[in-house]
């Protein structure tokens, strides 16, 4: 029979959260829902582990296809006996296992109560003799990425601390301080953590001492914090460095991606005013369809429709929307629709796009080299891209003069193309591409440039962000012809109309169909994608 116990969970996060097992009862922990303890990451198995009390500790069995960390030894596939308060790591999660007359006596502690405890003068120590110790800094920086490196410096840091044992105060964990400074010097510090979780969206770094995450759509002010200025500025360096970009006073911010795709965008002193200053925009491993944003109710099956059958009769689109409103994983929704024999030329700042057809061409941006040459902009990437005989032309976002290349590409025979834009409503969206096409220095006039956007767009699909956090496509608006005087007429053949604001601050609306058939319905019959379901 196993006696009661607690699980105490040290989340990504920085905060910690208590599970109490009744007597008699063993603890499944792992991702599944059905589990005792669940701990939703990719990392952590379905059935990571099995938890039994015993009179001199706990008995834990592994089940998992990554392992658990036992203090610094590592348990795979097997049972071995724990004593209480020893750490667990399992995935991106600390676990503490106690009895529940030691929990009032002996909490645990979450990862930020380490960076308060231990000083900053120690930590430092322990950087500068782990480099001494191992020569870092002259690793191969893939063999510094592998995962064998990990024990060599767990390893390290473990003789360290035992060096300067007389040195740390009795309040710092000292199993979790191995683990930070490891994450520190192969990985992204307090961030590393936040990556390996998948409800995190986006990590915020305000300064070394504030980080922001997204979950669910709302921002949370998280415990963690980097030691000090130059520890988060090494994080910046670890990411760009690889990517041959670079990070001082003279280029003081810089766009870059993670290997898992993540986009990072990083400001460093004196344009950042507290100290540096690190944004991740994260992306789910596994491309969203249309069926998961209708399912996510983003949008209607009507509307999901429409669009899909759009894209497959090669209607241009512009996917128009505030920050963070998700044009991006709309983007990416659309260009699933493409049919896998088309040859496909997407051109980014950052390469976000996953696209599963199998004849895509990727070209990214390109910033100048230490001399200030060799600079390849989002236009020059459209201009080369007509030349590459492709079927259609999907731009990350449309956000300078590449606008009016854009167009005239939507126009001369790569029709079906998408970009997205930065805009408030359809109408915004219109004149925003028409200041982006003047900011090409042509010299056309206004009535000129509307009309290569009647004649080039068909559609602007309005993404919006609520307060709430969720996201949903506002408006499905097509750009119809232009008037007399100059204006663009336009017509919203779908929209959202919010209704109230409940409980928890969840926004009600509805989605619904304005009655409006778009001009190019025969296009959709001549391909056999009518029917009357669409609308």
């Amino acid at each position: 029979m196993s006696g009661a116990f607690v699980v105490s969970v040290s989340m990504p996060d920085g905060s910690t959260h208590r599970q109490h097992v009744e007597e008699g009862a063993d603890a499944l922990v792992g991702r599944d829902s059905g589990c005792a303890v669940v701990l939703p990451s990719s990392s952590v198995s379905r059935c990571h582990l099995q938890i039994a009390a015993s009179a001199d500790g706990f008995f834990v069995t592994d089940h998992s296809a990554n392992g658990t960390l036992i203090g610094d030894e590592a348990l795979h596939r097997e049972t071995r006996q724990v004593a209480s308060g020893v750490p667990l790591r399992v995935g991106p999660y600390r676990l503490i296992l106690e009895r529940p007359e030691t929990v009032g006596r002996c909490p645990s502690k979450p990862r930020n109560e380490v960076a308060s405890a231990a000083t900053l003068e120690l930590r430092k120590r322990v950087h500068r003799l782990l480099l001494a110790r191992l020569d870092l800094a002259s690793l191969d920086r893939a063999e510094m990425d592998a995962d064998a490196m990990r024990p060599r410096v767990v390893q390290a840091l473990g003789l360290i601390l035992d060096q300067l044992a007389g040195e740390i105060p009795q309040s710092v964990d000292r199993e979790l301080l191995v683990l930070e400074m490891a994450d520190e010097v192969l990985g992204l510090g307090p961030l590393q953590n936040l990556l390996r979780d998948d409800d995190v969206s986006e990590i915020m770094v305000v300064d070394p001492q504030t980080i922001y995450i997204e979950k669910a759509g709302r921002i949370s002010l998280t415990k963690l914090r980097f030691t000090d200025d130059e520890s988060c500025r090494s994080v910046i360096e670890r990411i760009v460095t690889p990517l041959g970009r670079r990070i001082d006073e003279s280029t003081p911010l810089v766009d870059a991606r993670l290997k898992d795709g993540s986009r990072v965008n990083a400001v460093i002193p004196p344009l950042a005013v507290r100290g540096p200053c690190i944004t991740i925009r994260k992306f789910a491993k596994d491309g969203i369809g249309l069926d998961e944003l209708t399912s996510f109710q983003s949008m209607s099956p009507p509307m999901a429709r429409f669009l899909e059958r759009s894209v497959r009769a090669r209607k241009n689109i512009v996917i128009s929307g505030g920050t963070g409103s998700g044009k991006t994983t709309l983007l990416n929704a659309l260009s699933g629709a493409i049919p896998s024999d088309e040859r496909i030329v997407t051109i980014e700042d950052a390469a976000e796009l996953r696209l599963g057809q199998p004849h895509v061409v990727a070209l990214e941006s390109k910033p100048p080299n230490l001399e200030g040459k060799g600079a390849y902009n989002i236009r020059d990437l459209v201009k080369n891209a007509l030349r590459m005989r492709p079927d259609r032309i999907v731009v990350g976002e449309c956000r300078s003069s590449e606008a009016i290349d854009m167009l005239q590409a939507m126009n001369t025979g790569h029709e079906g193309s998408m970009t997205t834009t930065h805009a408030n409503s359809p109408v915004e969206a219109v004149k925003r591409i028409e200041t982006l096409c003047l900011m090409a220095g042509l010299d056309l006039p206004s009535r000129a440039i509307r009309e290569q956007i009647v004649t080039s767009i068909d559609l602007v699909v309005q993404q919006a962000r609520f307060s709430d956090g969720s996201r949903r496509v506002t408006a499905i608006t097509e750009i119809a012809g232009l008037e007399d005087n100059g204006e663009l007429v336009l017509h919203d053949i779908f929209s959202f109309s919010q209704t109230g604001i409940g409980e928890q601050g969840k926004v009600f609306g509805f989605f619904r169909s304005t009655g409006y058939l778009p001009s190019f319905l025969d296009d959709f019959m001549a391909l056999g994608l009518a029917s009357e379901e669409y609308l």
